[in-house]
């Protein structure tokens, strides 16, 4: 059974950093494109940080340069390292891992609420 379970969401002030992390159980990262969404109330979900299977990763222009995504692979965790917050990284974010026309899932999600 496939598990993603994300943690480290806080109420935050602007700049600064804070970790995300996606504890996965039952998938091996290698065979998966693993993602970092977010999604606030009204909108739709939106990828910010993505490693696809050759781990290149690439990121979404409103978090270019301050997110980096990365996985280890024997904690079986991705990570999403958020520096210089920002009010608009308000949202909850979500880790997803996606084997292309076949198997796509979804954590919980854990709330960043960046306000001063």
């Amino acid at each position: 059974q496939v598990q993603l379970v994300e943690s480290g969401g806080a109420l935050v002030q602007p700049g600064g950093s804070l970790r995300l992390s996606c504890v996965a159980s039952g998938i091996n990262f290698s065979a998966y494109i693993m993602r970092w969404y977010r999604q606030t109330p009204g909108k739709q979900r939106g990828s910010v940080a993505t490693v696809d299977r050759t781990s290149t990763t690439t990121y979404a222009d409103s978090v270019k340069g301050r997110f980096t995504i990365t996985i280890d692979n024997i904690k079986n965790t991705m990570y999403l390292q958020m520096n210089n917050r920002k009010p608009d990284d308000t949202a909850v974010y979500y880790c997803n891992a996606d084997e292309p026309e076949i198997h796509s899932y979804w954590g919980q999600g854990t709330q960043v609420t960046v306000s001063s």
